[in-house]
């Protein structure tokens, strides 16, 4: 036997205990690097919440007018603007009262006429009245006057009714604000010929508004005056209370469903703006995190889960709706896995997390759900 012989079993024992010794080295080094970061998590369990079918709505003001003119004109001028605030009787725009005051001033002359034949026919009537007295004159004759004179008294009382009409129309050249309010639209401008029922302005009060929406059969059964829905409008961060305030006693035959009112209020709201009312349809199963839990990573919408050794990993979930500071989970996440609720935004993949885990959500949630 040779001397290399025993040199090359040698080696290879050196190589092998260097290679274990390596990957324990590596081991070891790997496990120093992981970073630990405090957070707080939760097990997420099923819990009970409110389902709700989803209506849309408009938001109206109770008190809507289109405000027109009652004499047919070319329009003088506009004495508001859009969004400003009137009170009743206040002047909104006036027509040229040209054409009105020619006929007020053909009115005082025809009356000025009359009076002056009933002042005559009034002479007449009671000389002759004298003489029917002192039989100069037939009685046939004394009549004809009486007729002549009681024919100007009727006459003079027209033409003082037509002084009057002339007149009160008139009063319509200066058209005034019904109720206190706000002007959301004009629909003409200074120089436009304004037509009797043609709208010029529309003045809101933005004091009492609803939300109109229509319902199903379904839906509308389950409905009583009075009753609190919720209703989400754009722009509010959270659901507005509405009451219902009027139920439509018959379905509009085209579509089979039923307006319903709601009075509803709010700091902001502005008729016309679009809004989502919640009816509700009873309770439903889901799972549901704090809206803390989830984040966006590089676009994706997800949470941290935790693994039994306490690592992170991130999962995409797909979510629904939010409510109460509730998120509903649609997909991604099965119920007993622990979750990062709380310093989730400073967790990575792989991380330790250390920290208190805290009892499952209570059995019901305010999270409503939308049901198709």
């Amino acid at each position: 036997m040779t001397q290399n012989t025993f040199v090359k079993p040698l080696v290879l024992a050196v190589l092998i205990a260097l290679a274990g010794c390596g990957g324990k080295s590596e081991d070891k080094a790997a496990a120093s690097a992981q970073r630990s970061v405090q957070a707080v998590t939760q097990i997420i369990q099923p819990v009970q919440a409110e389902a709700t079918q989803i209506a849309p709505g408009t938001v109206v003001a109770m008190e809507s007018v289109k405000v027109a003119s009652r004499l047919m004109g070319y329009i003088k001028n506009i004495a508001v603007v859009e969004g400003q605030a009137v009170k009743a009787g206040q002047r909104l725009f006036s027509i040229d009262p040209l054409d009105i005051e020619g006929a007020v001033t053909q009115a005082q002359l025809g009356l000025g006429q009359a009076e002056n034949a009933m002042r005559d026919a009034k002479a007449d009537y009671e000389r002759f009245e004298n003489l029917h007295k002192e039989e100069v004159v037939t009685r046939q004759q004394y009549e004809k006057m009486k007729l002549n004179y009681d024919i100007a008294v009727s006459r003079a009382a027209q033409a003082r009714a037509g002084l009057n009409t002339a007149q009160g129309q008139m009063r319509y050249a200066t058209v005034t604000s019904p109720i206190n309010g706000v002007i959301t639209q004009k629909f003409a401008n200074q120089g436009d010929i304004a037509a009797p029922g043609q709208p010029v302005v529309m003045v809101e009060n933005p004091a009492r508004l609803q939300v109109q929406t229509s319902v199903s059969d379904a839906i509308f059964n389950t409905l009583k005056l009075g009753q609190t829905i919720k209703v989400e409008v754009d722009g509010f961060a959270a659901p507005l209370a509405a009451k219902v305030a009027q139920l439509s006693p018959a379905a509009d035959p085209m579509t089979h469903t039923y307006l319903v009112k709601l009075d509803v209020a709010g700091a902001g709201l502005k008729s016309g703006a679009f809004a989502r009312v919640l009816f509700p349809t009873g309770m439903r199963t889901l799972l549901a995190v704090p809206g803390s839990a989830v984040l966006d990573r590089a676009g994706i919408t997800g949470v941290f889960v935790v693994d039994a050794q306490g690592n992170a990993q991130y999962r995409m979930v797909k979510t629904g709706r939010a409510e109460n500071g509730q998120v509903e989970i649609l997909s991604g996440l099965t119920p007993g896995e622990r979750v990062v609720t709380d310093n989730a935004q400073a967790v990575n993949n792989g991380d330790r997390v250390t920290g208190a885990t805290l009892a499952p959500a209570a059995a019901t949630t305010g999270t409503a759900i939308r049901q198709s």
